[in-house]
């Protein structure tokens, strides 16, 4: 069987529909922004705890002499 011109014609032009498109993705798919996942109040007491704890630990090591 002979395939039509028209057929054929639809099929090529799609063909190279797709050959042109090709390379036109863009580079990732997930959106780009300043978003985080906590707010930064959340993140600032998060950090003030982390630190303060730290500090005193380190204050509390030194007056007892390094023994715990």
């Amino acid at each position: 069987m002979t395939t039509s011109r028209r057929l054929a014609d639809r099929k090529v032009l799609k063909f190279e529909k797709n050959i042109t498109k090709r390379g036109a993705v863009p580079e990732t798919s997930t959106k780009k922004g300043k978003d985080y996942p906590v707010g930064p109040m959340l993140l600032g007491f998060f950090v003030f705890v982390v630190i303060g704890s730290s500090l005193f630990q380190i204050i509390r090591t030194a007056t007892s002499g390094g023994m715990a």
